[in-house]
Order: structure tokens, then C-alpha cells, then sequence
């Protein structure tokens, strides 16, 4: 546990680069893939050229994630015990959700109707989706509580941006909506709200690696 504790930051920031170049670095050999409209999870698609690559990539991926909890809880148990196990939660969701789940239960979008692993595929999608979209407002909330004014402003701020994006993409998803040339590109929305969503977990694990390392340079 110890290890986790003083290492989770660094898997958390792994786990963020690892899951956003997904695409980009698989899509060199899916080239028939068009990334402006096509969601990610088609390249775990049964007649994907790289599906058991990102089948592998996303267990791993979400298994970064989810060995950042330790840490991410710890830092914020004295604070508020419940807030800190919401926002532990919060990257579990994802990870499992999002990601073990994607890598687990694939979909097969040739399928009329859809079969149980798609289910399990969309169902743990979208309960990690929520925990990855709710992940700044919830930090937002413990440094509100600790009253440290710059943080809690920054992550409310990238809260914002977050959920904004987001309902772009929503909109994409919609048939009332995606008709209009500006939605019509699902892959493209879905990109840009993931990186608005990778954003925080970035800045607060690169910020937390810099205050675990002054810590350290004190000691020694």
C-alpha cells in the first residue's frame, strides 16, 4: 500500500497518456478507420485489425487507473473521509468501467440487436464516463473544503470547460441533432470531450508528482 500511496500519481498520469494516444497510435494500423467519425471503442470491434491490441491496451490502461486509487484517496481522507472515497470512486469508475470493461466485453457493431457484452460494454461505459466527466467537480469540492481558493477555481473552471464539451458531444449522439454539419462528426466530439476530461487528471497528477518530489528534496 505504501507503494501505491507514494507511486499512484505517477499511474494515474500513465494511465491518462496511455488511454488518450489509444486511438492515435492504433489508428496508424487501422487506416481505413475514419477518426473524425468513429468512436473509439470500434477498435475493439470483432472485425477490427487491432482489436486484440486494444483489448489488451485497455485492461491495462484501466488497471493504471485503478492503481492510483490508494493515492488519490489518502491525500484527501483527513479532509473528508466520504468526499475522498466519491473521488477514489470516481477514477475506480473509470477505469472499470471504462476501460477493464472495454478490453473485457467487446461490441460487435455488425449485431442487429445488441448481445450481453455489448450491454456490459455501454452499461460500464457510460457509469465510467460519468465518474471521468464528475472527477474535477468533486476535487473542486475537496479543495473548496481545505480552502485553497487557486485550486478550487482552477478545477471548477476545468469542471466547466468539461461538462460544456461534453454536451457537445451529447448532442452528437443524438439523431435530433447530429444531422447538423457542426455534430455530425461523432469521432471528432468524442476526442475533444476525452481531452477535456484527461486534462484534469493530468494537471492534478503532474501537480501532485511536483509536491511528492519538493517533499522529498526537503528531506534529503
Amino acid at each position: 500500500m505504501t507503494f501505491l500511496k507514494k507511486y499512484g500519481y505517477y499511474f494515474l498520469l500513465f494511465g491518462v497518456i496511455s488511454d488518450l494516444l489509444t486511438p492515435y497510435i492504433l489508428g496508424i494500423f487501422y487506416p481505413k478507420i475514419n477518426q473524425m467519425t468513429t468512436v473509439i471503442s470500434v477498435f475493439g470491434d470483432v472485425d477490427s485489425p487491432v482489436r486484440q491490441a486494444f483489448l489488451i491496451w485497455s485492461v491495462l490502461s484501466g488497471l493504471l487507473f485503478v492503481l492510483a486509487i490508494p493515492a488519490v484517496y489518502y491525500l484527501f481522507k483527513d479532509t473528508s473521509r466520504s468526499m475522498a472515497v466519491i473521488l477514489a470512486l470516481a477514477i475506480g469508475f473509470y477505469g472499470v468501467g471504462d476501460c477493464i470493461f472495454t478490453g473485457v466485453f467487446s461490441i460487435d457493431t455488425k449485431q442487429a440487436t445488441w448481445t450481453l457484452s455489448t450491454w456490459i460494454h455501454n452499461i460500464g461505459s457510460g457509469l465510467g464516463y460519468a465518474g471521468f466527466i464528475l472527477f474535477p467537480f468533486f476535487l473542486m469540492l475537496l479543495y473548496k473544503k481545505q480552502k485553497e481558493t487557486k485550486y478550487q477555481q482552477l478545477y471548477l473552471l476545468l469542471s466547466i470547460i468539461s461538462f460544456s464539451v461534453a454536451g457537445f458531444y451529447g448532442f452528437a449522439r443524438m439523431p435530433a441533432f447530429n444531422h447538423f454539419s457542426i455534430l455530425n462528426q461523432l469521432g471528432f466530439w468524442q476526442r475533444v470531450s476525452f481531452l477535456f476530461n484527461y486534462l484534469p487528471m493530468m494537471v492534478f497528477s503532474v501537480g501532485q508528482i511536483k509536491n511528492e518530489r519538493q517533499k522529498s528534496a526537503k528531506v534529503n
